[in-house]
């Protein structure tokens, strides 16, 4: 197993937990220096709040372990592609390197819809697409057809 498919493995843990919760089961961790400096997963719906993705709780945890704003030399690692949202948290934290699994083709903003990282802001972050993708949809899959069925 690669850095990606390990440090993937570890955002679809945090995805997991989301289930316990009923939220969308999304994880995602930061890495610098190959070492996980934070993590996050969806709390939209315990939170009460629609700032509550995944992306947004690991970069808000990772911006305190370095005492910093700023996260250039890290990697995200997330379960699902970023929404437009996350996808400018993503820029404005000049986070080095981005790495999703899952496509979302209703709201992603780095390849399904819009690719936010091709825009000409101040900063553009590399992007590997598609690590573990397959079990990253199946749990979002597996989700919502669970809801359906309720």
């Amino acid at each position: 197993m690669g850095n990606d498919e390990y440090f993937m493995t570890l955002a679809l843990e945090q995805a997991m937990e989301c289930l316990a919760d009923g939220e969308v089961p999304v994880g995602a961790v930061v890495v610098r220096d190959n070492q996980v400096i934070a993590a996050g997963r969806n709390t939209r719906e315990s939170a009460g709040t629609a700032l509550g993705h995944a992306e947004i709780n690991a970069i808000t945890a990772a911006c305190k372990a370095v005492g910093s704003w700023r996260l250039s030399g890290c990697t995200l690692y997330v379960t699902l592609e970023p929404c437009p949202m996350c996808a400018g948290a993503i820029i404005n934290a000049r986070l080095d390197r981005v790495v999703f699994g899952a496509d979302d083709p209703k709201s992603g903003a780095v390849g399904s819809v819009a690719h936010l990282f091709d825009m000409p802001f101040n900063h553009r972050p590399a992007v590997a697409k598609g690590v573990m993708g397959e079990r990253c949809g199946e749990i979002l899959r597996g989700f919502f057809r669970s809801l359906r069925q309720e």
